[in-house]
């Protein structure tokens, strides 16, 4: 197949078109990814080596004879519980895997996701966004059930008692806003574009807590977007302020 070659020797054509697409969605994330694993390697990712060794560690031991009772009573969340007890549950909940779902999944999503986002965002705002956004998932479960199942957005008494546990509120929310923040509208979308056809296709509970946790994450990009330096900002002017008073008041002391 032949290519076109534009003046100053540029070649045109489908693969270059890609290429161009690729590095203009993903080339600053990639950079940015590379130059930390190449230099620091797992020491540039500590908190998603920890939170994948905390999803196979769960796995592990839920399996274990009396596990499963033990992991339930420190992580695992229900709508049905009291609400109190759901939300010391929630930060652990989002390291247990779901029992019937092959674990390497979660493992390599949760490695990954995590590890681009806290190289990207940073490890407070990734466990802000990651937490948040389960916890987003929480309530809604609550809300969901209370509705019932003649709602729109509603669901019979019974799945008050499913659990609802797993990364993947976490995971989806956090490549939303790791895709806002590096502009790749594209990848973005796409991810909205699964988690609506996952709804509309598979109704059920963890079908919407995705669209719930993307929901949320949009308002934490944004947010921290448009807020996000706000209050640095005016500590660093508050700052420069004070030292200018001080500098100008030990001029004129005699």
């Amino acid at each position: 197949m032949k290519q076109n070659t534009h003046a100053g020797g540029v070649r045109s054509g489908p693969g270059a078109v890609f290429r161009r697409a690729a590095v203009a969605e993903w080339g600053a994330l990639f950079g940015a990814v590379k130059e930390q694993v190449l230099r620091r390697k797992f020491a540039a990712v500590p908190l998603a080596t920890a939170a994948t060794a905390l999803v196979l560690l769960f796995s592990i031991v839920q399996h274990l004879p009396g596990g499963d009772r033990f992991v339930a009573d420190i992580g695992v969340v229900k709508a049905a519980l009291p609400l109190d007890l759901s939300l010391l549950r929630t930060p652990l909940s989002l390291y247990v895997p779901a029992l019937d779902l092959p674990v390497w999944g979660a493992l390599a999503q949760v490695f990954l996701v995590f590890g681009v986002a806290e190289i990207v965002l940073g490890r407070r705002l990734t466990l802000v966004v990651a937490y948040v956004c389960t916890l987003a998932g929480t309530l809604f479960a609550r809300l969901a059930v209370a509705l019932g199942p003649h709602h729109l957005l509603g669901f019979p008494r019974w799945v008050a008692h499913v659990r609802d546990t797993g990364p993947s509120a976490a995971v989806v929310a956090l490549a939303v806003v790791v895709a806002f923040r590096c502009r790749a509208w594209w990848t973005g979308g796409a991810v909205v574009l699964a988690m609506v056809a996952e709804a509309a296709l598979l109704p059920n509970l963890a079908g919407l807590e995705h669209l719930v946790a993307i929901s949320t994450a949009v308002v934490i990009a944004v947010w921290v977007e448009v807020f996000g330096d706000y209050w640095p900002r005016v500590l660093s002017g508050v700052g420069a302020a004070a030292s200018v008073a001080q500098g100008g008041a030990r001029a004129v002391t005699p």
